[in-house]
C-alpha cells in the first residue's frame, strides 16, 4: 500500500473534488455510458497542475492514459508556462508514460510521501 492520495480516496472525496470550487477542470471518457477514464488540471500561478489521471483497470495499457494526458495538457489556459504532476515512485508504467510525454523528475520539489514530482515546460 502506498501513501498516494488517489489510493485512499473514498467515493465521497472524489465527488467533493468534482463539485468543489477548487479550480479543477475535469475531463472524462465514457464508453457506452461507462466511465472509463478521467483527468483534471488547474492553474497554480503559471503552472498547469495535472492530477488524477485514471483509467479503468481492464482498459489500462491501451493508450487511454496517454490520450487523457495529452488532452489535459491541451486544455491548459494560455497563462500556463509549464505542467506539473506527481505519481508513485514505484509506478513504473506511469513513470514510463510521463517520460515519453516529455516530463522529467524533479527531486528538488516537494512531493507527497512515496511519490515523485514531474514537470514539463509548455512549448
Amino acid at each position: 500500500m502506498t501513501g498516494i492520495p488517489a489510493l485512499h480516496e473514498s467515493l465521497d472525496d472524489v465527488v467533493a473534488g468534482l463539485a468543489g470550487p477548487d479550480g479543477w477542470t475535469t475531463v472524462v471518457v465514457r464508453s457506452h455510458g461507462r466511465l472509463v477514464g478521467a483527468a483534471r488540471g488547474r492553474l497554480d500561478g503559471d503552472v498547469w497542475d495535472i492530477g488524477r489521471i485514471m483509467v479503468a483497470p481492464d482498459l489500462q495499457g491501451r493508450g487511454l492514459g496517454r490520450l487523457l494526458l495529452e488532452h489535459v495538457q491541451a486544455i491548459a489556459p494560455p497563462a500556463a508556462t509549464s505542467y506539473a504532476l506527481f505519481t508513485g515512485e514505484r509506478s513504473v508504467d506511469n513513470l514510463r508514460m510521463y517520460k515519453k510525454a516529455g516530463f522529467r523528475r524533479r527531486p528538488d520539489l516537494p512531493s507527497p510521501p512515496l511519490a515523485v514530482v514531474l514537470t514539463k515546460p509548455r512549448r
